[in-house]
């Protein structure tokens, strides 16, 4: 099971509050355990601008202004941009799969705040992790479901809409959903 790229959706009653109605965006994947990214959980504490500030990168009017993002539990203080697969930091960019490249470097944030950075960008603080075979129990448990990751919906603006989203990609209404999960 390869789920890079993939959307994990938090299901109800998972028992971790810092995951609750999460939406993780997977970027890595192997034997060796799983990284992601948190990509509904804005920062309304530290508008982009600010953060540029503090790094002492100057903008410009034509920079872009992205949303900073809760990543998970892992490093908060360490910055990982989502982007799209047009701009690349050479070396620097992980390619995650077609249309998503993840960039950790300040280059990529100065780029943005320049106007020259990807046509898509999402900044997040910190990462979700997992060590060797816990993501794939964590699944079996019905503690996330997997679906394909769209940049319409990675990238949208409505953070607060995507947990809806990404369960209607399934077919899933989330009204229907159950803490509880058993087998037939």
């Amino acid at each position: 099971m390869d789920l890079c790229g993939q959307l994990l959706i938090a299901m109800p009653g998972m028992g971790d509050p810092r995951f609750d109605k999460s939406v993780v965006f997977i970027c890595a994947h192997s034997p060796e355990g799983a990284m992601g990214l948190i990509i509904n959980k804005p920062n309304p504490d530290l508008p982009f601008a600010a953060l540029l500030d503090q790094l002492d990168i100057p903008s410009v009017p034509e920079g872009q202004d992205i949303r900073v993002h809760y990543g998970g539990p892992v490093e908060r203080g360490r910055g990982f941009v989502l982007h799209s697969a047009d701009w690349t930091g050479g070396r620097a960019t992980m390619d995650v799969t077609e249309g998503f490249g993840m960039t950790a470097t300040l280059d990529i944030l100065q780029a943005i705040a320049k106007g020259t950075g990807p046509a898509q960008a999402l900044l997040a603080l910190g990462y979700s992790g997992w060590g060797p075979g816990q993501l794939e129990s964590e699944i079996l448990r019905n503690d996330w479901l997997t679906v394909s990751a769209p940049p319409d919906l990675v990238f949208a603006r409505d953070d607060g809409a995507k947990w809806a989203l990404a369960l209607k990609r399934l077919g899933v209404d989330p009204l229907t959903l159950s803490a509880a999960a058993g087998r037939a």
